[in-house]
């Protein structure tokens, strides 16, 4: 869950959901956030994402610790993944999902 869509489950749904209290404390503290710099380089909010937010709910790093990452999820039951593009480098990113995630996911 990200941005703005996140924020209308935890306004409807509150605290106590299927939701994890994390993801909505977090979402509800971030009322105001300005998603016009959100996933660009030098946003002037990065202290606002503690890193303990970016390991939860992020996948980062080369396309083997995505593949590594979308496997430890779809090992625990996940079976829908989603790309999240907004960010600088959206072209590089959907290529190498293309070329080497998707493939290796696919193959195991």
């Amino acid at each position: 869950m990200a941005g703005r869509p996140a924020l209308k489950i935890v306004e409807r749904c509150g605290a106590y959901s299927e939701v994890p209290a994390a993801r909505t404390d977090y979402v509800a503290a971030r009322r105001g956030y300005d998603h016009s710099h959100h996933g660009r380089a030098g946003n002037p909010s990065t202290d606002f994402v503690p890193d303990e937010i970016v390991e939860r709910f992020c996948t980062l790093g080369t396309p083997a610790d995505h593949v590594a990452r979308l496997e430890e999820l779809r090992d625990a039951g996940m079976d829908q993944f989603a790309v999240y593009l907004m960010h600088d480098a959206p072209e590089r990113t959907l290529e190498a999902y293309g070329a080497e995630v998707i493939p290796a996911l696919a193959g195991a």
